[in-house]
């Protein structure tokens, strides 16, 4: 991934994630929400990839050693 434009994509992971809601993807909606749309976790989750490497994605972080989102 070192031709990526990791800002840019992760500007656009962060854009959707936002504007999906739980209900959208199947999910229940739970009690308690601090922001607008699916988590991280939720959308690893929904596209069969680590927690963790979602989060590095989403977050511009390159490789190195694993931490929690």
């Amino acid at each position: 991934m070192d031709d990526v434009d990791r800002p840019q994509l992760a500007d656009f992971l962060r854009h959707r994630r936002e504007a999906l809601q739980p209900e959208d993807v199947g999910l229940p909606k739970g009690p308690r929400r601090r922001t607008a749309g699916l988590r991280r976790e939720e959308v690893a989750g929904l596209t069969g990839m680590s927690t963790d490497y979602y989060c590095r994605l989403d977050q511009q972080r390159g490789r190195g050693r694993p931490s929690r989102c």
